[in-house]
């Protein structure tokens, strides 16, 4: 665990820098870059150094400069934990492995026969992570619709312990209320944690929601190159973060020094990322959203958008991923849409650089069964975009290829 501000570090440019956060509140955008970063004390570097070791030497047993083992601590991997709270306005951050292993590490707080209320229309691998793997444990998921909080509340029982929010939702772009599903998680003294992956601290910041845990698939948007695979975890509550912490280092699924490296750097170009993401998505939805061959385009900037209002207030900007379904196509129609587009590429991920373009049905959503499938939205027509920074023009002339 990294505590967003350290007194483990004692050079003049850290203090002065840490200064700087607290006396006059840094912006988002200088945030990503200047957020719980300092030049590093040795020798001044002004990225931190991929520390590239499994343990430090001793002058005596307990007797070190506050690492002793890279499971548990490694300088890289502070730095970025630094960042992840900082630009989430959080106070603790974690690093992981993985997406998945955040989230295994918040389900790793509860115990058998508790229950989790969860998004109906979550990611694919988060499903199979709850229902295959903690399931069979004891735990207990209800996966429900989130539109609507006072819905919510009629599934809360007394073995109820967390809430799991995804939004936008991953197909299907549904939008929910972060600060009602918080009341309602104090309310009934439930945890309330919000997958934020789609949107980025960039568009919207869960914990200043009243959000109890913040998670990121950070292979996605904040690493942002499609190069690594990291996840993360924010809270403001220190017992939390304690025992995140103890997860973390006891199951042991952190990232490597130099994954830690490439994420921070991601990060730092994250705010002029999602301005173009977002404005090439913008146009793409329109256009898509005027094709006729184009039946229904999913994305939360739409005013007919289930819960638009709530994402007008919620988020700085309606984000870079879209869905949609071609006019009366099936299976076989989709996939040979995503099979002639040549600039959006065709692979599981988003949130990186360049286009993709993915099949539900077929990648990311292929765990869960087809029938609870569908019932969310998720037909076999549906095609999913990550639209990238690429020139808007380019992409909009690979859908008109590919759609015909």
């Amino acid at each position: 665990m990294t505590k967003c501000i350290s007194n483990t570090a004692k050079s003049i440019p850290l203090i002065l820098i840490y200064q700087i956060v607290l006396e006059k509140k840094l912006r988002f955008n200088s945030l990503t870059i200047h957020g719980g970063q300092a030049p590093d004390p040795a020798y001044g570097a002004v990225m931190p150094p991929i520390y590239q070791t499994s343990t430090y030497a001793q002058t005596t047993p307990g007797g070190h400069k506050g690492f002793e083992y890279s499971r548990t601590h490694n300088p890289t991997r502070q730095a970025l934990e630094k960042s992840f709270a900082h630009i989430e306005n959080g106070a603790y951050g974690l690093a992981f492995a993985s997406g998945l292993a955040a989230m295994d590490a918040i389900i790793k707080l509860l115990k058998p026969g508790d229950e989790v209320i969860a998004t109906h229309d979550l990611y694919g691998g988060s499903y199979r992570l709850f229902t295959k793997i903690f399931e069979t444990y004891g735990i207990q998921f209800q996966f429900v619709p989130m539109d609507e909080v006072k819905a919510v509340a009629t599934y809360i029982t007394s073995k109820t312990r967390l809430i799991w929010v995804e939004t936008p939702t991953n197909p299907m772009m549904n939008v929910i209320d972060i600060a009602a599903m918080a009341a309602l998680a104090k309310a009934h003294k439930l945890l309330l944690a919000v997958d934020n992956t789609f949107a980025s601290p960039y568009l919207q910041q869960p914990l200043d929601m009243g959000a109890d845990i913040v998670m990121h698939s950070a292979t996605k948007y904040l690493a942002g190159h499609s190069d690594v695979v990291l996840g993360a975890l924010i809270t403001n509550n220190e017992e939390l973060a304690d025992r995140l912490a103890f997860i973390q280092n006891a199951s042991g699924a952190v990232p490597g020094p130099f994954d830690c490296f490439l994420t921070l750097r991601g990060i730092k170009t994250l705010h002029v990322r999602m301005e173009r993401h977002c404005q090439n998505a913008a146009l793409i939805a329109h256009y898509l959203a005027q094709h006729p061959k184009v039946e229904k385009v999913y994305w939360p900037g739409f005013e007919n958008h289930p819960n638009h209002n709530v994402a007008k207030s919620q988020m700085n900007d309606f984000g870079a991923m879209l869905s949609f379904v071609p006019v009366g196509a099936d299976y076989q129609a989709a996939i040979k849409i995503v099979e002639q587009l040549q600039l959006f590429t065709l692979a599981e991920s988003l949130g990186g650089v360049e286009s993709l373009a993915g099949h539900p049905a077929s990648m990311t959503h292929a765990s869960i069964p087809k029938e609870i499938r569908e019932k969310s939205g998720v037909v076999d027509a549906l095609i999913r975009l990550s639209v990238g920074i690429e020139d808007v023009k380019d992409l909009i002339d690979d859908l008109e290829h590919a759609i015909g």
